[in-house]
């Protein structure tokens, strides 16, 4: 399929719901076609990998058309530069951490964009940053205890930005770090009160929203990390 013959389908796909549902993240209507993630996930199965037209599909501006781009991308293939390109026309918080979860939590070097982008200016480059951080406590099997350090330190740093899109992320990457084991836990927990007790209203905002799920943690067999207390497998693990 031609990077048309992929516009049109998409638009073939669309419906009025789910265009006003973009529109309401704040994509120009212009920009929107309305087409759900589903069915964006199916068509990327029928096209497979394929920078060449990702990257046709990422420049027609088209906000699903960009959600479909970041999964024909093969991440062997991009470089630091292209990443950088992409997150320059980020506008909205779903295609961010579609593009952190979906390929650059997928690269190698994924950790440097972590360091570059938590000292940003730019709100959708902030917010990848703890979205990566929360991918990765999530995923990475390799993270070690000092770069786990070094994330809670950047989290710190970064609590007092009030952008809505950007504390619910740094909130997100505390949260999930505190779901690793229970030395993570008490990390997270005790960064959590510090900020509750002495931040300004941006971190205790952060805190309260991270608290709700990690004060309250358990471990349960078959499961690598802990989750709630309150849950039904918590529950019966108590």
């Amino acid at each position: 399929m031609t990077c048309t013959d992929i516009i049109n389908k998409l638009k073939d796909c669309s419906s009025q719901k789910y265009k006003e549902n973009v529109v309401r993240m704040g994509i120009p209507e212009e920009n929107s076609i309305g087409v759900s993630t589903a069915d964006i996930r199916k068509l990327a199965k029928e096209i497979g990998r394929s920078n060449e037209l990702a990257f046709e599909l990422w420049k027609t501006g088209y906000h699903e058309a960009r959600l479909l781009a970041v999964l024909l991308f093969d991440k062997k293939q991009m470089s630091h530069d292209d990443i950088e390109y992409l997150m320059g026309d980020v506008i909205s918080w779903d295609l961010c951490d579609h593009l952190c979860k979906n390929l650059i939590i997928k690269m190698k070097d994924y950790d440097c964009f972590i360091r570059e982008w938590s000292q940003s200016s730019e709100t959708y480059k902030l917010r990848a940053a703890f979205t990566l951080i929360a991918s990765s406590a999530i995923h990475d099997d390799k993270l070690d205890e000092d770069t786990i350090d070094e994330y809670l330190m950047l989290i710190r740093e970064c609590s007092v930005y009030p952008h809505e899109h950007v504390k619910k992320a740094v909130s997100w990457a505390l949260r999930e770090i505190g779901k690793i084991d229970f030395c993570n836990n008490e990390k997270a927990v005790i960064l959590a009160n510090e900020l509750k007790e002495s931040g300004n209203k941006t971190q205790i905002w952060i805190a309260k929203d991270a608290l709700k799920e990690i004060e309250n943690l358990v471990k349960v067999e078959g499961r690598k990390r802990l989750i709630s207390a309150k849950s039904k497998m918590g529950q019966s693990s108590i």
